[in-house]
Protein backbone atom coordinates (compact mmCIF):
# COMPACT_ATOMS: atom_id res chain seq x y z
CA UNK A 1 0.00 0.00 0.00
CA UNK A 2 1.64 3.64 -0.83
CA UNK A 3 1.95 5.83 1.85
CA UNK A 4 -0.31 8.98 1.52
CA UNK A 5 1.36 12.45 0.58
CA UNK A 6 2.69 14.15 3.39
CA UNK A 7 0.78 16.92 4.82
CA UNK A 8 2.21 20.10 6.18
CA UNK A 9 1.29 23.01 8.15
CA UNK A 10 2.14 26.46 8.29
CA UNK A 11 1.41 29.39 11.11
CA UNK A 12 1.98 32.36 10.45
CA UNK A 13 0.69 35.48 12.80
CA UNK A 14 1.29 38.73 12.10
CA UNK A 15 0.10 42.41 10.88
CA UNK A 16 -1.21 42.54 7.22
CA UNK A 17 1.81 43.94 5.49
CA UNK A 18 4.28 41.31 7.52
CA UNK A 19 1.98 38.60 6.39
CA UNK A 20 2.07 39.68 2.29
CA UNK A 21 5.85 40.34 2.76
CA UNK A 22 6.09 36.49 3.79
CA UNK A 23 4.24 35.00 1.06
CA UNK A 24 6.95 34.31 -1.22
CA UNK A 25 8.62 32.07 1.32
CA UNK A 26 4.82 30.71 2.46
CA UNK A 27 4.26 29.67 -1.00
CA UNK A 28 7.75 28.05 -1.34
CA UNK A 29 6.81 25.81 1.14
CA UNK A 30 3.38 25.28 0.27
CA UNK A 31 4.03 22.32 -2.10
CA UNK A 32 1.29 19.31 -1.98
CA UNK A 33 -0.96 18.93 0.95
CA UNK A 34 -0.73 22.24 2.98
CA UNK A 35 -2.85 23.82 5.77
CA UNK A 36 -1.91 27.68 6.16
CA UNK A 37 -3.11 29.22 9.59
CA UNK A 38 -3.15 32.80 9.53
CA UNK A 39 -4.77 36.27 10.91
CA UNK A 40 -8.39 36.16 9.88
CA UNK A 41 -8.23 39.42 7.25
CA UNK A 42 -5.52 38.00 5.43
CA UNK A 43 -7.13 34.62 4.97
CA UNK A 44 -9.38 35.19 1.47
CA UNK A 45 -5.33 36.19 0.01
CA UNK A 46 -4.13 33.02 0.43
CA UNK A 47 -4.14 31.44 -2.76
CA UNK A 48 -1.09 29.09 -2.38
CA UNK A 49 -2.41 26.20 -0.19
CA UNK A 50 -4.91 23.29 0.28
CA UNK A 51 -6.44 24.75 3.28
CA UNK A 52 -6.84 28.17 4.88
CA UNK A 53 -7.59 28.76 8.31
CA UNK A 54 -8.03 31.67 10.73
CA UNK A 55 -5.45 31.50 13.52
CA UNK A 56 -7.61 32.93 15.87
CA UNK A 57 -10.44 30.06 15.40
CA UNK A 58 -7.78 27.28 16.39
CA UNK A 59 -7.31 27.40 20.10
CA UNK A 60 -3.38 27.73 19.49
CA UNK A 61 -3.35 30.63 21.81
CA UNK A 62 -4.55 28.14 24.73
CA UNK A 63 -1.20 25.96 24.13
CA UNK A 64 0.94 26.29 26.96
CA UNK A 65 -0.66 28.93 28.78
CA UNK A 66 -1.08 28.15 32.58
CA UNK A 67 -1.48 24.73 33.85
CA UNK A 68 -4.11 24.22 30.71
CA UNK A 69 -3.89 20.74 28.92
CA UNK A 70 -3.38 21.32 25.14
CA UNK A 71 -7.14 21.21 23.81
CA UNK A 72 -7.87 17.40 22.62
CA UNK A 73 -9.04 18.88 19.55
CA UNK A 74 -6.29 20.78 19.11
CA UNK A 75 -4.00 17.61 19.60
CA UNK A 76 -5.73 15.48 17.70
CA UNK A 77 -6.00 18.07 14.66
CA UNK A 78 -2.10 19.17 15.10
CA UNK A 79 -1.13 15.06 15.29
CA UNK A 80 -2.59 15.03 11.30
CA UNK A 81 0.39 16.76 10.07
CA UNK A 82 3.63 15.41 9.02
CA UNK A 83 5.53 18.76 9.41
CA UNK A 84 4.64 22.12 11.16
CA UNK A 85 6.59 25.31 10.50
CA UNK A 86 5.94 28.18 12.35
CA UNK A 87 6.11 31.55 13.20
CA UNK A 88 3.79 31.53 16.05
CA UNK A 89 5.47 31.19 19.47
CA UNK A 90 9.10 30.78 18.48
CA UNK A 91 10.08 32.92 21.24
CA UNK A 92 8.19 30.30 23.53
CA UNK A 93 9.93 27.45 25.01
CA UNK A 94 6.82 26.52 26.45
CA UNK A 95 4.75 26.61 23.12
CA UNK A 96 7.66 24.74 21.40
CA UNK A 97 8.20 22.31 23.27
CA UNK A 98 4.44 21.89 23.69
CA UNK A 99 4.16 21.36 20.01
CA UNK A 100 7.66 18.85 19.20
CA UNK A 101 5.79 16.40 21.90
CA UNK A 102 3.35 15.69 19.53
CA UNK A 103 5.57 13.87 17.92
CA UNK A 104 5.46 15.61 14.22
CA UNK A 105 8.42 17.31 13.00
CA UNK A 106 8.41 20.77 13.79
CA UNK A 107 10.58 24.39 12.43
CA UNK A 108 10.10 27.29 14.48
CA UNK A 109 10.67 30.61 12.88
CA UNK A 110 11.19 34.78 14.18
CA UNK A 111 8.14 36.31 13.45
CA UNK A 112 10.04 39.65 12.79
CA UNK A 113 13.79 39.80 11.61
CA UNK A 114 16.26 41.02 14.29
CA UNK A 115 16.78 44.35 14.90
CA UNK A 116 20.27 44.50 13.61
CA UNK A 117 18.89 43.27 9.96
CA UNK A 118 19.25 45.53 7.55
CA UNK A 119 17.70 43.83 4.63
CA UNK A 120 14.07 43.92 2.83
CA UNK A 121 11.93 41.76 5.66
CA UNK A 122 10.78 39.30 2.00
CA UNK A 123 14.73 38.31 1.54
CA UNK A 124 14.64 37.47 5.74
CA UNK A 125 11.26 35.73 5.33
CA UNK A 126 12.62 33.86 2.25
CA UNK A 127 15.74 33.22 3.83
CA UNK A 128 14.59 31.07 6.78
CA UNK A 129 13.00 28.47 5.09
CA UNK A 130 15.86 28.59 2.12
CA UNK A 131 13.61 30.36 -0.61
CA UNK A 132 15.17 32.38 -3.50
CA UNK A 133 15.43 36.26 -2.62
CA UNK A 134 14.45 38.93 -4.07
CA UNK A 135 11.01 37.44 -4.61
CA UNK A 136 8.12 39.85 -4.98
CA UNK A 137 4.65 39.22 -2.94
CA UNK A 138 2.08 38.76 -5.60
CA UNK A 139 -1.78 38.10 -4.91
CA UNK A 140 -3.04 36.49 -8.00
CA UNK A 141 -7.25 38.23 -8.35
CA UNK A 142 -8.97 39.87 -11.21
CA UNK A 143 -9.31 43.56 -11.00
CA UNK A 144 -13.07 44.71 -10.39
CA UNK A 145 -13.12 46.60 -13.97
CA UNK A 146 -10.48 48.51 -14.85
CA UNK A 147 -11.32 52.59 -14.73
CA UNK A 148 -9.75 55.90 -14.47
CA UNK A 149 -9.56 56.64 -10.95
CA UNK A 150 -6.63 56.87 -8.64
CA UNK A 151 -7.26 54.95 -4.88
CA UNK A 152 -6.04 56.39 -1.83
CA UNK A 153 -5.94 54.88 1.71
CA UNK A 154 -4.96 58.23 4.25
CA UNK A 155 -4.48 55.74 7.33
CA UNK A 156 -1.88 52.84 8.59
CA UNK A 157 -1.55 51.36 12.30
CA UNK A 158 -0.07 54.13 13.52
CA UNK A 159 -0.77 57.82 13.82
CA UNK A 160 3.33 58.46 13.16
CA UNK A 161 2.96 56.75 10.17
CA UNK A 162 0.31 58.96 8.78
CA UNK A 163 1.45 61.67 5.83
CA UNK A 164 -1.55 65.20 6.77
CA UNK A 165 -5.02 64.15 5.77
CA UNK A 166 -4.96 67.57 4.58
CA UNK A 167 -1.51 67.39 2.20
CA UNK A 168 -3.69 64.21 1.05
CA UNK A 169 -6.72 66.35 0.20
CA UNK A 170 -4.58 68.49 -1.62
CA UNK A 171 -2.88 66.35 -3.59
CA UNK A 172 -6.23 64.57 -4.39
CA UNK A 173 -6.75 68.19 -6.04
CA UNK A 174 -4.00 68.12 -8.21
CA UNK A 175 -3.91 64.75 -9.50
CA UNK A 176 -4.77 64.39 -13.31
CA UNK A 177 -7.06 61.72 -12.14
CA UNK A 178 -10.35 61.48 -10.07
CA UNK A 179 -9.82 60.45 -6.48
CA UNK A 180 -11.70 57.24 -4.95
CA UNK A 181 -10.34 57.38 -0.86
CA UNK A 182 -10.75 54.50 1.46
CA UNK A 183 -10.38 53.40 4.48
CA UNK A 184 -10.80 50.39 7.00
CA UNK A 185 -14.23 49.71 9.70
CA UNK A 186 -12.30 51.81 12.50
CA UNK A 187 -10.73 54.46 10.26
CA UNK A 188 -12.88 57.92 10.38
CA UNK A 189 -13.12 59.24 6.53
CA UNK A 190 -16.87 60.16 5.61
CA UNK A 191 -16.22 59.95 1.21
CA UNK A 192 -14.66 56.34 1.85
CA UNK A 193 -15.53 53.57 0.16
CA UNK A 194 -15.58 50.46 2.20
CA UNK A 195 -14.94 46.65 1.54
CA UNK A 196 -15.75 43.62 4.13
CA UNK A 197 -12.84 41.66 3.00
CA UNK A 198 -9.17 42.01 1.72
CA UNK A 199 -9.83 40.01 -1.38
CA UNK A 200 -12.50 42.44 -2.71
CA UNK A 201 -11.05 45.30 -1.47
CA UNK A 202 -7.69 44.08 -3.48
CA UNK A 203 -10.12 43.55 -6.48
CA UNK A 204 -11.07 46.59 -6.56
CA UNK A 205 -8.02 48.66 -5.82
CA UNK A 206 -6.23 46.18 -9.14
CA UNK A 207 -8.91 48.08 -11.23
CA UNK A 208 -7.05 51.75 -10.42
CA UNK A 209 -4.68 53.54 -12.11
CA UNK A 210 -2.76 54.31 -9.43
CA UNK A 211 -2.93 53.31 -5.42
CA UNK A 212 -1.14 56.16 -2.47
CA UNK A 213 -0.93 55.21 0.58
CA UNK A 214 1.25 55.16 3.95
CA UNK A 215 2.93 52.54 5.73
CA UNK A 216 -0.10 50.67 5.84
CA UNK A 217 -1.30 46.44 5.41
CA UNK A 218 -3.53 47.68 2.13
CA UNK A 219 -0.45 49.81 0.80
CA UNK A 220 1.09 46.19 0.68
CA UNK A 221 -1.88 45.03 -0.50
CA UNK A 222 -2.11 47.49 -3.22
CA UNK A 223 1.77 46.17 -4.29
CA UNK A 224 1.24 43.09 -4.71
CA UNK A 225 -1.50 43.38 -6.70
CA UNK A 226 0.33 44.35 -9.30
CA UNK A 227 -1.35 48.33 -9.63
CA UNK A 228 1.23 51.05 -9.96
CA UNK A 229 2.05 51.78 -6.26
CA UNK A 230 3.24 55.00 -4.30
CA UNK A 231 4.38 54.46 -0.92
CA UNK A 232 4.76 57.42 1.66
CA UNK A 233 7.62 56.04 4.79
CA UNK A 234 8.68 57.02 7.80
CA UNK A 235 9.86 56.95 9.98
CA UNK A 236 10.09 52.84 9.93
CA UNK A 237 12.96 51.56 7.75
CA UNK A 238 11.94 51.71 4.20
CA UNK A 239 14.90 49.58 2.92
CA UNK A 240 13.60 46.79 5.54
CA UNK A 241 9.63 46.68 5.66
CA UNK A 242 8.66 48.59 2.66
CA UNK A 243 6.06 47.19 -0.36
CA UNK A 244 8.36 45.16 -2.96
CA UNK A 245 7.51 45.47 -6.96
CA UNK A 246 7.93 46.36 -10.26
CA UNK A 247 5.42 49.14 -10.05
CA UNK A 248 6.11 50.65 -6.18
CA UNK A 249 7.72 54.20 -5.96
CA UNK A 250 8.70 54.57 -2.26
CA UNK A 251 9.04 58.29 -0.96
CA UNK A 252 10.70 58.51 2.52
CA UNK A 253 10.73 61.26 5.05
CA UNK A 254 11.06 61.26 8.71
CA UNK A 255 9.32 62.53 10.07
CA UNK A 256 6.66 61.87 7.23
CA UNK A 257 4.63 65.41 7.33
CA UNK A 258 7.43 66.94 5.89
CA UNK A 259 7.15 65.44 2.82
CA UNK A 260 6.10 67.76 0.27
CA UNK A 261 2.94 67.31 -1.58
CA UNK A 262 4.41 68.40 -4.77
CA UNK A 263 6.97 65.66 -4.43
CA UNK A 264 4.40 63.37 -4.20
CA UNK A 265 2.24 64.43 -7.00
CA UNK A 266 5.25 64.64 -9.15
CA UNK A 267 5.98 61.35 -8.33
CA UNK A 268 2.36 60.40 -8.79
CA UNK A 269 2.86 61.68 -12.48
CA UNK A 270 5.87 59.89 -13.06
CA UNK A 271 4.67 56.63 -12.32
CA UNK A 272 1.69 57.22 -14.29
CA UNK A 273 3.18 57.83 -17.33
CA UNK A 274 5.48 55.05 -16.89
CA UNK A 275 4.78 51.60 -19.46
Amino acid sequence: MSRPASRRLLIRPGAIGDCILSFPALEHLATGDTEIWVPSPVVPLVRFASSVKPLASTGLDLVSVGDLPMPPSLEEKLRTFDSIVSWYGANRAEFREALTRLGVACEFHRALPPEEYCGHATDFFAGQVGAPCALIPRIPLTARGHRDAIVIHPFSGSKRKNWPLASFRELAENLPYPVEWTAGPDETLSSAIRFANLADLAGWIAGAKLYIGNDSGITHLAAACGVKTIALFGPTAAEIWSPRGNNVKVLYRNPLDCLPVQEVLTAAKRLLDSS
